[in-house]
């Protein structure tokens, strides 16, 4: 892919993370002891797209960050990626988005946000045509208010531009925001929020997918470990099983699918190709190996 690609456009959250290791995550009234903490660019929006830009296409972001420092790390880290970020505004009212994980020696993480800045998205610019300029295709998550996601949606649709939504946090969805989506993405834990039933297997994740198909154009379940199942009207619907590697870091490879997911779609893919590409990224970055631009 090259960057005469049409445009990734994020619109969502960017949170400044704070990284905890430990030997375990901790149970309800116990105190676990770190190895070390790090400061972590992060965000589903965020994380999505400098993946998107990783993965070889050309993403633009509108989000909002607090008048803060760590406002200064978020942006100088979107300059360095090479992502647009013109349309991230400064809200001095309210404080950069942060988030707090623990991980533990497997790779597995629990995690808490504050919202911060990413309440308060400037959704005027959605009339702007510099935001829209060469845009292929708009990415949500359900990190930033649903107000904010049917305003991008339905300012994408007036422009014949395709919706991919990532349904996380799991969250109900209003019917009004919904018909709007193109691309549904969802884990586990969100197909099973959304009516689909429990996700055990790849055939349990193809039936799920198979009953959101019947709102959805495309649909992905995600099943971790096991691999992912897709219903698209485009490709009918196929499993793919998840490639074998020794995890080091889990925390991310949900957005690292996304952005390699939405920079193949611009990029001229077809839904199972795509599919098949951000499945091999997303393992990848759990195994900690650096992103790269995804050729056909």
């Amino acid at each position: 892919m090259t960057q005469t690609a049409p445009i990734v456009l994020v619109v969502g959250s960017l949170h400044y993370d704070i990284m905890v290791e430990a030997d375990h995550l901790p149970r309800r009234d116990e105190t676990a002891v770190g190895s070390r903490w790090y400061p972590k660019f992060g965000g589903k929006g965020g994380n999505q797209a400098v993946s998107a830009q990783a993965h070889g296409a050309q993403a633009r972001m509108l989000g909002a960050l607090g008048a803060d420092d760590f406002a200064s790390f978020m942006r100088a880290r979107l300059e360095t990626s090479g992502v647009d970020h013109r349309f991230v505004t400064t809200n001095a009212a309210a404080p950069t988005g942060m988030s707090v994980a623990i991980m533990d020696a497997q790779g597995d993480y629990a995690a808490t946000i504050v919202s911060g800045a990413n309440l308060h998205i400037a959704t005027a610019a959605l009339d702007s045509a510099d935001l829209w300029a060469n845009v292929g295709l708009l990415v949500l998550q359900s990190e930033i208010p649903e107000p904010v996601n049917l305003a991008a949606a339905t300012a994408a649709r007036a422009r014949g531009i395709r919706c991919l939504l990532n349904a996380a946090p799991a969250r109900a969805l209003s019917p009004e925001f919904a018909r709007l989506v193109d691309i549904l993405v969802v884990n586990g834990v969100e197909a099973e929020m959304m009516g689909a039933g429990a996700i055990t297997s790849l055939k349990s994740a193809a039936a799920a997918a198979k009953k959101l198909a019947d709102r959805f154009e495309s649909v992905i379940v995600t099943a971790g470990a096991l691999g992912l199942a897709a219903w698209s009207a485009e490709d009918a619907h196929f499993s793919m099983p998840a490639e074998k590697i020794k995890a080091v870091n889990s925390h991310g490879a949900g957005d690292a699918f996304i952005g390699a997911l939405a920079a193949c779609l611009v990029g001229g893919f077809d839904f199972k190709l795509a599919c098949a590409a951000a499945s091999r990224a997303a393992a990848a970055h759990v195994a900690g190996q650096p992103a790269a631009p995804i050729a056909r």
